[in-house]
Formats: C-alpha cells, structure tokens, sequence
C-alpha cells in the first residue's frame, strides 16, 4: 500500500489522550497532520497511567513529529461544549480536514461500566450515561464539524463503533444499541453528505489491548489462537482508521468495517 501522507492537514480525535484514541492521533501525526488532542478533562489521560496529562501528550506529539498539537478539553455529552470544542480546533488549526469519534465507552454514570450491565435490571442513569457517551456525542460531534466541511466541501469523517453492535450480547447491551446507531448513523449522514466531497465511514473494532481494558476486563491466555483470534493491538485498528483518512479511501463512503475476532 503507498504510504499515507497527510501533510497539512488537521485532524481532531476524541478522546485520544489515552487508549486507542491516542494511537490515532500519534499516526496522524506521524503521517503529517496537525492534531488536537481531546479528552474530558487534563486529568482524564493518568487515570490508567497512561499519560501524566491531556497537554504533555499533545506537547510529546508535538515535538516527535514536528506538526502542531493543542490539547481540549471539552465534556462531550454536553452539546454546547461539543460546539466548542470544534470551533476552538479550527481556531488552532485554520480547519478540521479529518475528524474521528473515538471517546466512548461502556461506562456507568458512577462506576466504571454499568452494574447491571443488561437490558432491564441497569439503571435509566447508566442507559442515559452510556447513549450520551457514545451515540449523542458522535451525532454532535459530527453535526458542527460536518457542517464546517460541508462549507468547504471537502473532509474525512471516521466514526467509532464497536463489534458489540453487531452481534447478540448478554452485558453491555446498551452500548451494543448505541454501537450499532453509529453505524447506522454513519451511513445515513454519509448520504447527506456525498455531494460535498466529504467521506463518512465508521470503524467497529474488536477488543483491543489498552490500558482501560486491561483494568475492567480478565484476558484468557491467547498464545494458542491464531493472529485473527487474538485480542489485537492498538496498532492493528489504527492501521484501519489512517486507511479511511488516507487518500486510499477517497470512493469510501458510508461504510463499516467490522473487526471479527
């Protein structure tokens, strides 16, 4: 495959101080793009030791790959922060070319997933905390940062979703929902927006190795399954997402890649 150049281009990932949304800000930036870096808070990237602050990560990328970096914080179920957080990126930059939805998560309003994590005894907080997390903030996200790319007819739009939406789960069933409204919103915004040049595709990883999931989940010894059973890196889904910010994936639109392990 021809080698990703992103040059000049400006790139806002959500939550991307830590986890998987920090291994795609740093291969944006080792392609060539400017970043933003986000999170809810500077604080919110030493939670799993990940990182000491939301800033130092943008200030590492930011010296390593010699492109700018900012780090906002911006708490996304709320819509107005969201507005604001794009319009703060474009004041940094001068434009978002690629905007990719990765903050998200199984996560309960008070506790680190919901507990009951099934359909009728989990709580209407953590039914609500979970839909904000990881549909509302992607609809928002995708409403002000569309509406900049639309003006200017060009621009790359990568949602996150999740292989829980797309098979019958016992835990997590709420999220599996709002996992699979991404996917069926990604393809219906695609639609609005193919006449103005700007790609919306979505990403549904399999279990990842972060940090996060190592601290809420029990791993079962993998060394005997294959390469495609295994719980895959952080680099094996990022290797996706620069594929549908890259220039390879400029007829690509309205799809999700679903990652089956």
């Amino acid at each position: 495959m021809t080698t990703i150049d992103l040059k000049g281009k400006n790139a806002l990932v959500t939550g991307s101080s830590r986890g998987l949304g920090k291994q795609y800000a740093v291969d944006l930036a080792r392609a060539g793009a400017n970043v933003i870096i986000h999170d809810v808070n500077e604080e919110a990237a030493a939670r799993f030791n990940e990182a000491p602050s939301g800033s130092s990560v943008a200030r590492e990328i930011a010296s390593k790959y010699g492109v700018k970096a900012h780090f906002i914080a911006a708490e996304l179920s709320d819509a107005e922060q969201v507005k604001a957080l794009i319009e703060q990126s474009i004041a940094a930059l001068g434009s978002i070319d690629i905007l990719v939805n990765n903050a998200g998560g199984d996560i309960g309003l008070q506790t680190p997933r919901p507990d009951p994590n099934d359909a009728l005894d989990i709580s209407v907080e953590d039914i609500r905390s979970v839909v904000d997390r990881n549909l509302l903030s992607t609809m928002y996200a995708c409403k002000f940062a569309g509406n900049h790319m639309r003006e200017r007819r060009t621009g790359k739009i990568v949602n996150v979703g999740s292989i829980a939406g797309h098979i019958p789960v016992r835990e997590g069933i709420i999220y599996a929902a709002a996992k699979m409204g991404v996917s069926q919103y990604t393809r219906s915004l695609a639609e609005q927006l193919r006449p103005f040049d700007v790609n919306v595709n979505c990403i549904s990883p399999a279990p990842t190795y972060t940090a996060r999931f190592l601290a809420t989940r029990t791993v079962t010894e993998q060394d005997d399954r294959s390469r495609l059973q295994k719980v895959a890196q952080p680099e094996d889904m990022s290797g996706i997402v620069m594929f549908l910010c890259g220039p390879q994936s400029d007829a690509l639109t309205g799809e999700t890649i679903v990652c089956w392990k």
